[in-house]
């Protein structure tokens, strides 16, 4: 994420959620894609090699990606970090504004799971069209978007604690996740936020066209059944699993702010 130039006091809080709502836009086009192709479970049935084609495809795609210089941000975590090689080409240096134990906070595991085993069966029509390659990078696209929403908690941990210190603290200190959780949650935020990735879902899946009765659609107003990803899919994507991993996140965070 860019801090602003180079001087880690010019995070804040505005410019982080202005980081996520990008993000929302990236996980909503990146799930509308992979909506135009069906399951394809063949894609992540396991080969002879003993992995599936999927786990292949994005094991590969991260180290060229690593090799291009990716993956040097604190947001972009790889779901393969013991197979990536150096970067082959010179790289620009990031703001230290984190924690240096930020590199060590990844829920990637959890989002691995909870994609192909929760998410994906939710947006994606049952059938095969032996279009493998081309879902798995599709696939890698979602996955890529959700981690890095998911993974800039660690800014919004980081200027949460720098604001309030005397309030992170003490739970830091205890290590009590609970109370951690707690301090971090804004359940009238969090609607908030469900109700803008529905509406943007609904929004951007919607078929344009030049006809008079667009209008309504292009406010919103499009019916769900009409739209490329079911809205509501959104709504629940962001309630059970984006925020609360992201947490997830903030509180792995801080509870090493300290060390």
């Amino acid at each position: 994420m860019d801090a602003g130039g180079g001087d880690g006091e010019q995070l804040s809080l505005s410019a982080v959620r202005d980081q996520l709502i990008r993000e929302e836009d990236s996980i909503v086009f990146a799930l509308i894609e992979r909506a135009k192709r069906p399951r394809n479970a063949p894609a992540y049935s396991l080969a002879g090699g003993g992995g599936s084609l999927a786990e292949f495809f994005i094991r590969e795609a991260e180290a060229l990606y690593a090799k291009a210089g990716y993956y040097q941000k604190p947001e972009d975590v790889p779901f393969f970090p013991q197979d990536l090689p150096p970067p082959l080409f010179p790289t620009k240096g990031y703001p230290k504004v984190l924690h240096p134990s930020a590199s060590r906070v990844c829920v990637n595991g959890a989002i691995w799971k909870m994609y192909f085993d929760e998410l994906l069966p939710l947006f994606t029509a049952n059938g095969d069209d032996g279009n493998y390659a081309e879902t798995v990078a599709l696939d890698f696209a979602c996955l890529q978007a959700l981690s890095r929403r998911i993974h800039c908690g660690k800014y919004v941990a980081e200027v949460k604690f720098k604001d309030s210190p005397q309030d992170y603290s003490p739970p830091i200190h205890a290590k009590d996740n609970n109370a951690l959780m707690n301090l971090l949650t804004f359940k009238a935020v969090e609607e908030k936020v469900k109700q803008r990735v529905e509406k943007k879902a609904r929004i951007f899946g919607q078929n344009v066209t030049l006809e008079e009765d667009s209008v309504n659609k292009q406010d919103g107003n499009a019916c769900d059944s009409e739209c490329k990803v079911d809205p509501k899919v959104l709504s629940k994507l962001y309630d059970l699993w984006v925020m609360p991993l992201t947490k997830d996140v903030e509180v792995e965070y801080l509870l090493q702010r300290l060390d």
